[in-house]
């Protein structure tokens, strides 16, 4: 795949995961790999601490409702990815134990996985 940062593969536990190069506050790139989580329309979510620890910039506070129907406060903070080969400003969830992609970044793509041994994403 060119260099566009944007790279997929089928991870463990038969998961669609894709990975995003997110700017960080000194102009580096980090790449992170996200589960593809189609019941999530947001963009990106990182655990909190690693929201820390890179340090994104805090947008507000919001009520988000789960999976299950409950409801949780989340820090939502903005984040500047490189997708597509171009940069882009997105809201990150600061909440969960795992890097998600949300259908927000989808939208206006087709997305087809194969589940099978080495299938691609």
């Amino acid at each position: 795949m060119p260099d566009n940062r944007l790279t997929a593969g089928l991870g463990t536990g038969l998961e669609a995961t894709l990975s995003v190069a997110i700017r960080l506050p000194d102009h580096r790139e980090l790449l992170i790999d996200f589960v593809v989580d189609t019941g999530f329309a947001g963009a990106l979510t990182l655990p909190s601490e690693a929201v820390a620890a890179i340090g994104l910039p805090f947008l507000q506070e919001i009520v988000a409702n789960l999976a299950d129907d409950s409801e949780v406060r989340v820090d939502v903070h903005w984040a500047t990815i490189i997708i597509d080969g171009h940069e882009t400003d997105v809201q990150l969830l600061a909440m969960g134990k795992r890097p998600l992609l949300g259908t927000a970044l989808l939208s206006g793509r087709e997305f087809v996985a194969q589940f099978v041994d080495g299938g691609l994403v």
